[in-house]
């Protein structure tokens, strides 16, 4: 990342990394966002510790007796491009796959044109 870009989210440090160690107990971290708790996770992926990330809601999200963080993370990357991306579906009648409700291809928008004349006359 440059000086300009951060974390597409933040947080008030309601996402948590829980970390139980046996050596030095549990310990409970605040982040200020998803990347930021991701890091700290990775941090104590080869110790002995587990670690949680735990949502806002108190939901744990991840754990590392179940998952790996690298895994965790991936899913969790596609997830939030899949949530960036989804548009209203629209059915092109002229099977335009570059064609969606927001952003019609030229056919459909000549015929949106012709059916507002339409309605005018």
């Amino acid at each position: 990342m440059n000086d300009r870009e951060g974390p597409t989210e933040s947080y008030d440090g309601s996402v948590t990394v829980r970390i139980l160690d046996d050596d030095t107990g549990k310990r409970v971290e605040r982040c200020s966002s998803y990347v930021e708790a991701i890091d700290i996770a990775k941090e104590h992926r080869f110790t002995d510790a587990v670690t949680k990330i735990v949502d806002k809601d108190g939901d744990t999200v991840f754990s590392s007796t179940a998952m790996d963080i690298d895994t965790w993370e991936s899913i969790w990357k596609q997830e939030k491009l899949r949530q960036g991306v989804d548009v209203e579906d629209y059915d092109c009648p002229y099977d335009n796959v570059s064609c969606f409700a927001e952003d019609l291809c030229v056919e459909c928008k000549m015929d949106k044109v012709q059916d507002d004349v339409r309605q005018l006359e």
